[in-house]
Parts: structure tokens; C-alpha cells; sequence
């Protein structure tokens, strides 16, 4: 079956300030969305949102995957039904080591009696470190610890390709990466590309859009996806900036706020 994943009049506030003002998208399987727009316009909101980060409240809308309904979801239940965020951050998380991670993590979302054998983990493992030219060291490593910017976001593409799961989404994976991690990157993204498969890729540059083509390009401001189209878009807004989507949409500030 063909991944569909529905977000409707989605509203989310944090300490009382609306910072979602009604986002409405559909992602289907195969395809790759790209939402560009200026800082503070609710971009991160709208990942953390969709994966029931604590700190954000919905106070409208609906989110489906597949027909399920997703805002009833707690945050494990989200992951085991297919949502994946790579973060713009990732945490360092001392005394547990990426490999003992990522097995958990795969673990966690077969049914009991289900697991990955060990060999058959390490083969996959060690085989996706390889496409995205990691140190095989890294996976006795404490997950992110003291890994620089660019390592983080291979580790958070390797956990994608290892959890295969339904809805990425990738806020920022490509900041702090230079033009040789960029591609690596890349690469894996278009590797998981599939029909059960959708991707929502939150970006500034275009330049990570030069690695992996979107079929649709959304502008966001105000809290609010104000424009959409085809990889023309992010290559005029990377040649033009954001001045004339305002000026286009009668847009003075285009913020809702300092986002977390």
C-alpha cells in the first residue's frame, strides 16, 4: 500500500503563543516535499509538532498516516507507525552506544518474539556506514558523543535507511554540512526513495535541493505555507530571496516568533 500522510488546519501553540496558524499538506509515497522559508516562521514547530514534542500544543487540525490518526499518537507510538525525524539538533546521549541504539530502535517497532538477529543487524549496519563512508568506530561510540555537526547528520541518516520507516521528515539535516557530506547525504536520502516512502525535507538552501530533486517547493511565513510549486521555486528563491514572495502576498513581517 502507498503511504499517505494527511496534516489538515494543523494549529500548535508553545507558552500560549500560536506559532502554527493552520498548515494543511499531503505527502504521498515517492514523493518529496521541500518547505523553505525566513527564520522564525514555524518551520522546526511543524517538525516537532508532527512528532509530539512535549513542549508544543495542538489547538487545531488533523494528521493522518494512512487513515490513522496521529495526534492521538504518544511519541514512540508516532516512530512505530512510520514517522521519522531527523533533527536539526540531536541529543548526546552518554553510556548508550550508537549500535546498541539503533537496534533497540529497530527492535522497537517489530512485534515481540520479531527481533533483528545480531548478525543480521551488524551486516546492515556496517553496510549502511559503508554507503554513507562512516568509521566502522563510530558504532561502539556513545550515540553523538563528541561527534562534530556533519557526523551527527550521517548518524541520522543511517538511522533512516536502518528504521526504513514510511514519513521523513528532515529538518535542517543539511546545516553545518560541507559539499562532500552534502552529497553523502544525499545520497542516502535518494536511495530510500520509494512508493512507501514520502519525504518532508525543511531546508534554507537550495543547495541540498541540487542533490535531491523535490516534486513540490512550499514557502513558509506567518505560520502558514503561503506558496507552493516546483523545484522552480526554491532555485528563484535562492537567486531572489524572500522580498518578493512578500511583496507578492502583501507580507510585512513574515515571523510569528522566536522558534525553540
Amino acid at each position: 500500500m502507498s503511504t499517505k500522510f494527511v496534516i489538515e488546519g494543523l494549529k500548535s501553540t508553545i507558552e500560549g503563543k500560536e506559532i502554527l496558524k493552520g498548515i494543511n499538506l499531503e505527502i504521498k509515497g515517492g514523493e518529496i516535499h521541500a518547505i523553505m522559508g525566513p527564520n522564525g516562521t514555524g518551520k522546526s514547530t511543524l517538525a516537532s509538532t508532527l512528532m509530539g514534542h512535549p513542549k508544543y500544543e495542538v489547538t487545531a487540525g488533523k494528521v493522518t498516516l494512512n487513515d490513522e490518526d496521529v495526534l492521538e499518537m504518544a511519541v514512540d507510538e508516532r516512530a512505530r507507525a512510520g514517522l521519522f525525524l531527523a533533527m536539526q539538533y540531536p541529543s548526546e546521549i552518554a553510556g548508550v552506544t550508537n549500535s546498541d541504539f539503533l537496534r533497540s530502535a529497530i527492535n522497537a517497532r517489530r512485534e515481540e518474539g520479531n527481533e533483528i538477529s545480531l548478525i543480521k543487524f551488524i551486516r546492515q549496519m556496517e553496510s549502511k556506514m559503508k554507503e554513507l563512508e562512516m568509521n566502522p568506530e563510530f558504532a561502539h561510540r556513545y550515540l553523538n558523543e563528541g561527534f562534530s555537526g556533519g557526523e551527527k547528520k550521517r548518524n541520522e541518516i543511517l538511522q533512516m535507511m536502518l528504521l526504513e520507516p514510511k514519513i521523513v521528515i528532515l529538518d535542517e539535516i543539511d546545516s553545518g554540512l560541507d559539499i562532500d557530506a552534502l552529497k553523502i547525504v544525499a545520497n542516502g536520502v535518494n536511495a530510500m526513495r520509494s512508493e512507501e516512502r514520502g519525504f518532508l525535507i525543511i531546508t534554507h538552501y537550495q543547495r541540498l535541493l541540487n542533490y535531491v530533486k523535490p516534486d513540490f517547493v512550499h514557502v513558509m511565513m506567518q505560520g502558514r505555507i503561503v506558496k507552493s510549486g516546483g523545484p522552480e521555486l526554491a532555485e528563484r528563491l535562492e537567486a531572489e530571496g524572500y522580498d518578493w514572495v512578500k511583496e507578492e502576498l502583501g507580507i510585512v513581517d513574515e515571523t510569528v516568533g522566536q522558534e525553540a
